[in-house]
């Protein structure tokens, strides 16, 4: 049995557009800080007309085989995590075999998974586990994480984002899974969900998400905790692991979410922190659940004690969904891009837990270990390869009225057929896939920016279409 299951290599994409969360508030008529202090957020990607999550798939596949070297036949699994509806039939994943296919590779197995923001850990298990089984042919897994997160005008509009993230798996990886310490909550739940076919817009209940969020953040913890208790003899605590990492929908639900496991380590035993700590998180402990999720006391409370270790062990993790917002099933791996990207020299030998939330609901806390490993699948090659800094640096902010005015173009073209784009790549990196047009039976055909000076068509939906 293949040892050491996990996460080789990884690549991430963001559209080099973004609007800055200070500049929206002023156009919204928001009060001053309720993007950036009570979000959490500081600036938002966004997918232009000649950007979608197709594109930033070829795109960010494209790139991880290139830099890592990665024969494309070496590929045996490829799994996409998404919520972004371009067909409700064909799946993103078939898009992107138009690779493989040049390089004479149609066996891969492996198709789409969706529930909301937790397709792409769903993809991500699939493929380890494939590596783990007695079905493994000896070649890679290859995950990806792709959406365009968009809401209509209003309070929520904030809190979108795009991204796209591939992770090869395979064994003997320096981003190991300890598979005996996973936990998962599901459950169901009318918190954000999308019943309109005709928009890309979600109906949300924020408050009930948020609380649904933390239920399941709860729900996992105590049976992670379980579980650790039954292979190690005593319960798990914070101080079990170096690092935590949380899907994003917004920076502050973070902060909270960290506090909250905090405040169940000191339900589980008051000694597990100092005791200023105790007097300040006392007056909670009789708390029913559902009166601790609603009190605003003790989330300050809680979050004013878990500072200094959020601080230590969350803080490194905040960068890119910070920075680039809510990608939905990439905001989990983003977020632990920042962590490798901040901290690569200092991470072989550490415990890093995960926790990945879609809505609906499903929940799963899972444990990594990171481990040194041969080049090119080193963590410190894996930053370098990210380049997160490079990207963050070279995008274009946009004022907030071209970013309504490209909202309401994207929202226009949804579902459309008959269309072609302005083509404009001015903005894109070389390398960089695009959208070119919808034909009149809805085909989608994309090109790449040339790598050299002018254009040079892709591989494109005329090979994927046949004849």
């Amino acid at each position: 049995m293949a040892k050491n299951v996990g996460i080789l290599a990884m690549d991430i994409y963001f559209p080099p557009t973004c609007v800055q969360q200070e500049a929206l508030e002023a156009h919204d008529g928001a009060s001053k800080g309720k993007y950036t202090i009570g979000l959490g957020q500081d600036c938002m990607a966004f997918c232009t007309e000649v950007e979608d999550v197709i594109s930033m798939s070829l795109t960010v596949v494209t790139s991880l085989l290139d830099k890592y070297g990665i024969d494309p036949k070496q590929i045996g699994r490829l799994e996409v995590g998404s919520e972004t509806v371009i067909d409700k039939s064909k799946s993103i994943k078939t898009f992107l075999m138009q690779i493989f296919e040049k390089h004479g590779n149609t066996d891969i197995e492996g198709v789409d998974s969706s529930n909301a923001c937790y397709g792409g850990t769903a993809a991500l298990f699939n493929c380890v586990n494939w590596v783990e089984s007695n079905s493994w042919d000896g070649r890679y897994g290859l995950v990806v994480c792709t959406d365009s997160a968009v809401y209509a005008e209003g309070p929520a509009r904030p809190t979108g984002g795009a991204a796209a993230i591939a992770m090869l798996v395979g064994p003997d990886a320096p981003i190991a899974f300890e598979s005996k310490l996973r936990a998962s909550h599901m459950s169901h739940a009318y918190d954000f969900y999308k019943p309109n076919l005709a928009s890309e817009y979600p109906v949300v209940d924020g408050k009930l998400s948020q609380t649904c969020y933390l239920m399941a953040l709860d729900s996992c913890y105590k049976q992670l905790s379980h579980k650790y208790e039954k292979l190690n003899g005593k319960p798990f605590s914070l101080s079990d692991a170096e690092y935590f990492v949380f899907h994003s929908p917004y920076n502050k639900l973070v902060q909270k979410s960290f506090a909250r496991l905090l405040f169940d380590d000191f339900i589980k035993d008051p000694s597990s922190v100092d005791e200023a700590a105790q007097q300040k998180l006392e007056p909670f402990a009789n708390l029913s659940g559902d009166e601790s999720y609603q009190s605003r006391d003790l989330e300050k409370a809680s979050q004013q004690v878990a500072k200094p270790l959020f601080d230590a062990k969350v803080q490194p993790t905040t960068l890119i969904p910070k920075e680039v917002g809510n990608m939905y099933t990439a905001s989990i791996y983003a977020a632990f891009a920042s962590l490798i990207h901040n901290r690569y020299s200092v991470l072989a030998g550490k415990r890093v837990i995960l926790f990945s939330y879609g809505s609906g609901l499903t929940a799963t806390m899972f444990s990594l270990q990171l481990r040194d490993a041969q080049h090119p699948f080193s963590l410190s090659n894996i930053a370098e390869v990210m380049d997160v800094a490079g990207k963050l640096k070279s995008r274009h902010e946009f004022l907030p009225e071209k970013f309504v005015e490209t909202l309401k173009l994207n929202e226009h073209r949804y579902g459309a057929k008959e269309y072609v784009t302005s083509k404009d790549t001015s903005l894109l990196s070389p390398g960089t896939f695009y959208l070119t047009e919808v034909d009149s039976m809805y085909r989608r055909f994309y090109a790449k920016k040339a790598i050299e000076n002018g254009f040079a068509p892709a591989s494109n939906g005329v090979i994927a279409n046949g004849h």
